[in-house]
């Protein structure tokens, strides 16, 4: 193991490890009872290649071991896919019809081909829910299996963070460790939390609650921690660091996010899949949302619930071994994800180049490229996460979603694919440039009925008739067009209020007339909606081309307002469009303005919107009369329960957490810091950090503690307590 080297500098020529410092002895309290405890089990590396996108030989995939059940139904996807194309073919023909009554100018020309593309997009979600209402209604009354006897592999359980509420991530792993420990399993799971947080302050936390989870869980469960200096490719770059030091130590990891929570009996079944499926290198479950309690978090735990279903059903239905990963929630075989899933930089720069932002669709495309399947485990309930709580929060995130969805682009011709593959990349880049599809739409429409009511028609052609003709639309192919729009749009609905009414113990929880009137305004409130979040992709979409990167912020989790003033600088070019798009709309006629009157509200009411669907309190109204009630809510499953009583103790913890003075004055408390810190990578003589180097020079201008981490900034700070030279310099200094 190499020593820390100092040099006159003071920067440190660091080896591939970094020993633990042994604890010094304390004059007060004489020496400590042993060496503290490492954050990380002895490394196993493995290499983990960048797989290359153009490159690629099929003589390399592996070959199914169970041939007749990795193999996918082609039958399947006809009858899912095909009846979409059908669907779109009879909606685009009967809109050429309503159209072509007297020829198809090129504004309707333009309107046609924008119908085409935004209905194909509901179509597939209407067949898809037809599919999944079969499936699970065949399914149904079906006995969970319960086999017995210990597993027969061990398991990484994975929790990346970045600048997250410890109490939370701790407070669930107990959770779902003293589940998995209760069912005879605990020793088949180990838990790992993988840090990126930047903030020092939220880094002490994180060890206090390291501290706190490894006491609390002596005897039951493995808990170990680290934090990278640098965070490298974001969350899969933590993750792929992960694999290549200690995942090949496991035959599976399963990845959490940090608002994560699994059912033990979830965890035990999944890992139990993985071991009876030696073709399966990925199996994900379809997460419910949980925990909101403004009403746009509430709208959309509702929505998943009870729709959610039939359309994850159909998806697992008919891409079978073809499925997708969501990037969390989801057990994945070590040895594929480390052969297969190394991710390459994209060519270019940010946004559209570099580090792939949107890896688990890319990392489930590589994984079955290389000769694994990918399920989707739709029958399997307990897979839990929570939602942003306001439609700011929201548009942050989906900013985030859209730029690593946008950069699939370059991904979709890569070599060796699987055509599902590329067609779950193509659906991701469609969710997001379905919006300003559906804005041209709404435009090319407005300009058609501008056109008839401004421009004056031509009656007769150069060709001699007696009669003029007529601009003219077919108003009963109109109607019918509608009606069959509504009836694809709302079936996905429909159905799974359905399925969600079979289910006795769901209905009862809820109540049928509630369910009833959630459905109701859920369909209003998310059409007042949608008009907002078409122009915040749209405006996403337009950033992304125009060369902006949005960085990486940590995510809001906690619920809570948002200050009026930020509400009406985010909403303000909302609210302009719908002023234009009503002045509009009313220069042809109030008909016009009837017919366009759910986006025109969505976007003149989206401060007072946006403001009310992110309160609290207006969001525990509505909660107290029922309405949005989902069965987790009416009952709260027991994994929930016991993340909430657990959570008080780790925020004991961490507001009891010694700060960096403390760290560094005290040995002790120095010793145990460091044991978590992770190894230093090597650093080649000349390349100098600047962080480092600033801290350094900080550190020794100062005349004491105090006075040396008042000259530290935030991320000084942070480079000091995960290198121990610059830790021990800074202790050396004088207290006062």
């Amino acid at each position: 193991m190499d020593a820390v080297i100092a040099f006159p500098s003071g920067l440190p020529v660091r080896g591939e490890a970094v020993a633990a410092p042994e604890a010094e002895d304390s004059p007060a309290e004489g020496r400590l009872p042993g060496p503290p405890r490492p954050g990380m089990p002895p490394e196993q590396r493995a290499d983990m290649p960048a797989q290359s996108l153009w490159r690629f030989s099929r003589r390399r995939r592996r070959r199914f071991a169970d041939r007749a059940r990795s193999r996918s139904s082609f039958l399947r996807r006809f009858l899912v896919l095909g009846s979409a194309v059908l669907l779109v073919g009879l909606a685009v023909y009967e809109m050429e019809q309503v159209l072509a009554v007297a020829g198809l100018t090129p504004v309707e020309v333009l309107v046609l081909v924008l119908f085409a593309i935004n209905f194909g997009w509901i179509a597939l979600a209407c067949t898809s829910g037809i599919a999944g209402y079969l499936a699970i209604v065949r399914r149904l009354g079906r006995a969970a299996r319960t086999p017995a006897g210990p597993l027969g592999t061990r398991t990484a359980m994975v929790m990346p963070t970045y600048n997250e509420d410890p109490s939370r991530i701790f407070a669930a792993i107990e959770a779902m460790a003293l589940g998995v420990d209760a069912l005879g399993q605990g020793p088949a799971y180990d838990w790992f939390v993988l840090s990126d947080t930047t903030d020092p302050e939220v880094a002490l936390a994180e060890e206090a609650a390291v501290a706190a989870a490894r006491e609390r869980l002596a005897g039951k469960a493995e808990i170990f921690y680290r934090r990278r200096r640098r965070n490298v490719a974001r969350k899969a770059g933590n993750v792929a660091d992960f694999c290549r030091r200690w995942a090949s130590a496991y035959d599976h990891m399963l990845v959490l996010d940090a608002d994560s929570l699994m059912a033990p009996e979830t965890i035990v079944e999944l890992t139990r899949r993985m071991e009876e499926d030696p073709d399966a290198g990925l199996i994900q479950t379809i997460p419910a949302l949980v925990g909101g309690t403004t009403l746009i978090a509430r709208i959309q735990a509702f929505a998943t619930r009870i729709y959610g279903p039939v359309v994850g059903s159909g998806l697992a239905w008919w891409t079978q071994s073809e499925g997708n990963y969501w990037g969390h929630n989801a057990i994945i075989r070590t040895r594929a994800f480390i052969e297969a899933a190394g991710l390459p930089d994209l060519p270019g720069k940010p946004p559209l180049g570099g580090h792939i932002l949107s890896h688990d669709f890319v990392e489930a495309a590589l994984i079955r490229r290389a000769g694994w399947t990918v399920r989707i485990a739709d029958d399997l309930p307990g897979s839990y996460e929570e939602c942003p709580p306001t439609i700011i929060d929201l548009a942050i995130r989906d900013r985030r979603w859209c730029q690593g969805n946008l950069q699939h682009m370059l991904v979709v011709p890569a070599r060796g694919l699987h055509w599902i593959s590329r067609l779950h990349l193509m659906m991701g880049i469609g969710s997001y440039v379905a919006s300003p599809f559906w804005l041209l739409l709404i435009l090319a429409g407005l300009a058609l009925a501008l056109q008839a009511h401004f421009i004056r028609p031509e009656y007769f052609s150069d060709e001699f008739q007696l009669f003029p003709t007529w601009p003219v639309i077919d108003a009963e192919r109109a109607l019918r067009l509608f009606g069959l729009t509504l009836l694809v749009l709302f079936t996905p609905k429909i159905l799974g209020v359905l399925v969600f009414l079979r289910d006795r113990a769901a209905r009862r929880a809820v109540g049928t007339g509630r369910l009833i009137g959630s459905v109701l305004f859920e369909v209003v409130l998310s059409a007042l909606v949608a008009p907002i979040m078409m122009l915040v992709h749209t405006g996403c979409i337009v950033s992304i081309i125009t060369g902006r990167d949005t960085g990486w912020k940590p995510q809001r989790r906690d619920d809570g307002g948002v200050p009026i003033a930020e509400v009406l600088m985010r909403h303000r070019w909302h609210v302009l469009s719908g002023i234009a798009l009503l002045f509009a709309a009313w220069l042809d006629s109030l008909i016009l303005v009837a017919w366009l009157s759910p986006a025109i509200l969505g976007l003149l009411l989206a401060v007072p919107i946006s403001s009310a669907t992110g309160s609290r309190r207006i969001g525990a109204f509505f909660r107290g009369i029922g309405i949005l009630r989902t069965p987790e809510e009416a009952a709260r499953p027991p994994i929930l329960d016991a993340a909430f009583v657990a959570r008080p103790a780790y925020e004991a913890a961490v507001a009891a957490k010694p700060d960096l003075a403390a760290i560094a004055a005290d040995p002790q408390a120095r010793a145990a810091h460091l044991a978590l810190v992770d190894a230093l990578p090597a650093r080649k003589r000349g390349a100098v950090d600047a962080v480092e180097a600033l801290a350094i020079a900080r550190i020794g201008e100062a005349t004491s503690l105090p006075e040396a981490i008042s000259f530290l900034s935030r991320e000084e700070r942070a480079t000091v307590i995960a290198t121990p030279a610059l830790l021990e310099r800074l202790g050396a200094l004088p207290a006062a």
